[in-house]
């Protein structure tokens, strides 16, 4: 599957100081590029009221993502509590 970094995604990646989490996105990254369908990753969620909008559990953070036409765009990595804030 074709995966797009958004910009707000980059920045919120920058900030992470958690080796554990890091490794967690990391592993994640490559198991997206990998599968067919989002049925195949764990803890993935598609958010009530929205169409193309998921989101994906990694400890206290979610990852914001959109799906669209074969192509996931990566849009946020924020904390459990300020995520639905700003996304989708």
């Amino acid at each position: 599957m074709k995966v797009v970094f958004l910009r707000s995604f980059l920045k919120d990646i920058k900030k992470i100081k958690d080796p554990k989490i890091a490794r967690k996105i990391e592993q994640l990254l490559i198991d997206l590029q990998q599968v067919d369908s989002l049925d195949e990753i764990k803890d993935i969620k598609k958010m009530s009221g929205y169409s193309i909008a998921y989101r994906i559990k990694i400890g206290n953070y979610r990852l914001g993502m959109f799906k669209e036409n074969g192509q996931v765009e990566l849009a946020r990595f924020l904390k459990r509590e300020d995520i639905y804030k700003v996304f989708p």
